[in-house]
């Protein structure tokens, strides 16, 4: 399973290790995944994602996994992620309506 946050498409990164007489190797920085539950208000569901901690303060800072998708373009998201946010932004345009 590859190491990539699936909301915010966040990867390793490669850098340096430098010892004290400034010698350099190669080396990778990953980032620190989680595997999170988090809940959806319009689908009233849990969805199990796997999530860095910086996308998971994000999604904290906006107001929750909903808001947070819709406002987050296509390209940084993973395939599944997509179709969530395609089911999210369906069942928010159907409770819009009926409210109407």
């Amino acid at each position: 399973m590859s190491r990539i946050c699936e909301l915010t498409g966040k990867g390793r990164q490669v850098g340096n290790n430098v010892s004290h007489a400034n010698n350099k190797t190669k080396r990778t920085f990953l980032p620190n995944l989680q595997n999170v539950t988090l809940l959806s208000d319009a689908l009233e569901r849990g969805v199990k994602l796997r999530v860095s901690t910086h996308g998971l303060r994000s999604v904290e800072h906006v107001g929750g996994l909903d808001n947070w998708l819709l406002k987050t373009r296509d390209t940084d998201l993973s395939l599944r992620v997509r179709r969530l946010k395609r089911e999210i932004a369906k069942k928010v345009a159907t409770t819009t309506e009926a409210a109407a």
